[in-house]
C-alpha cells in the first residue's frame, strides 16, 4: 500500500495499543476518547486489511502482522519525536564547532583579528574557517550549510538570503610614510601623475573603483597590477608606489607596514558592507549568535536594514 494513504496520527494510536492493550488506556494516554481511539483502530484496520488487534480477557492481543510492523513503527515514531524536539541550546564557551566564513583577502585581514580575539575567552574551542567568494560557489555553498556567513561587497547573494549592512567605507590613498603625498591635501594632478598600484582581487570592489574614478573623469597612472591586497603593505613600504583601498584596509595595515593614508583628491562613492546568511539559517541558533558578535564587533549604530 501507499504510505500517502496512512495518517501519522493512526500510527500514534497503533503504538500506544501496542504499550497499553486497552483502548481505554490507550485513549487516556493519547488525550482523546475511547470512540476516537476505536474509530483510528478501524481505519487502520482497513488500510493494512489486518485485525491487527484482537480483543482477549487479557487486553487487545496484537495479531502476527502487528507484530511484524511494530519495531518499523515505533523506530520511525522515535526517530521523528526526536527530531522535532527543540533544537538544544548553543553554548560557545563549550562548543567545538566548525563555524565557516566567505571572506575576501582584504576582509580576514579586517575580520579575522577581532573574532579570534573575541573568542579566546567566549568561544575558546570553536574552529574557524574562511573560504574565497571568488573560488567557490557562496550561494551554493551556503544553501547547502557548507558556509555559516559571507561577510564583504557580495551583491550575487540575492534571492534567499537575509542580509544586514555593518558599514559603508570611503576609498583613501596608501603609501608609505614620507611619501612625496604624505600631506593634508592632494591635488587631481598629483594624484594622477603618482606611480600607482592597482589591485584586482575579485569581490572587493576595485570595479567599482575603476568605474567611480572613470565617472570622475580622474585617470591613474598604473604601474604594478596585483590579484589580491595580501602584497600591498610590502610593495608601498617599499617603493614610492600608491593605492587606493577601502578605508578600513588602511587603518589595518599603516602601522604594521609604516604607512600612511590619506584622502582621495575627489569624493567617490563609499562601499557598502555586509553580513549576509541564508534564509535556512535565519533562526539557527550558530547563526543567531554568529551574527550577533559580527555586529557587536564591526556594526555602525547606523548600520542595520
Amino acid at each position: 500500500m501507499n504510505i500517502d494513504q496512512i495518517d501519522l496520527n493512526l500510527l500514534r494510536v497503533f503504538a500506544q495499543l501496542l504499550a497499553e492493550r486497552r483502548v481505554g488506556r490507550a485513549a487516556e494516554k493519547l488525550g482523546l476518547s475511547q470512540p476516537a481511539v476505536s474509530n483510528a483502530l478501524g481505519r487502520l484496520r482497513r488500510a493494512l486489511g489486518d485485525d491487527l488487534f484482537v480483543a482477549t480477557p487479557a487486553g487487545m492481543e496484537p495479531t502476527a502482522r502487528a507484530r511484524e510492523l511494530a519495531p518499523a513503527v515505533l523506530q520511525a515514531l522515535g526517530l521523528l519525536q526526536q527530531a522535532l524536539r527543540p533544537a538544544a541550546a548553543f553554548t560557545p564557551q563549550s562548543s567545538q564547532r566548525r563555524v565557516v566564513l566567505a571572506l575576501t583577502d582584504v576582509g580576514e585581514m579586517y575580520f579575522v583579528p577581532p573574532l579570534l580575539q573575541r573568542w579566546r575567552t567566549q568561544a575558546p574551542q570553536l574552529e574557524l574557517a574562511t573560504v574565497r567568494p571568488a573560488t567557490v560557489d557562496v550561494a551554493e555553498a551556503m544553501a547547502q550549510g557548507e558556509v555559516d556567513l559571507a561577510l564583504g561587497l557580495l551583491p550575487q547573494l540575492q534571492g534567499g538570503f537575509f542580509q544586514r549592512r555593518l558599514f559603508n567605507q570611503p576609498w583613501v590613498m596608501l603609501m608609505r610614510r614620507h611619501h612625496a603625498l604624505d600631506k593634508p591635501k592632494v591635488s587631481r594632478d598629483e594624484y594622477a601623475g603618482a606611480a600607482h598600484v592597482r589591485v584586482t582581487s575579485l569581490a572587493t570592489g576595485h570595479a567599482q573603483l575603476d568605474a567611480s574614478l572613470k565617472r570622475a573623469k580622474l585617470n591613474r597612472d598604473v604601474r604594478v597590477t596585483v590579484p589580491h591586497f595580501g602584497a600591498l603593505g610590502h610593495l608601498l613600504s617599499a617603493s614610492d608606489l600608491v593605492a587606493t583601498v577601502p578605508q578600513r584596509f588602511a587603518q589595518v595595515v599603516t602601522t604594521p607596514f609604516g604607512l600612511v593614508s590619506r584622502p582621495l583628491p575627489v569624493a567617490l562613492p563609499a562601499l557598502g558592507i555586509h553580513m549576509l546568511w541564508h534564509r535556512r539559517m535565519h533562526r539557527d541558533a550558530v547563526s543567531l549568535w554568529l551574527r550577533a558578535e559580527v555586529a557587536t564587533l564591526f556594526a555602525e549604530r547606523t548600520g542595520a536594514n
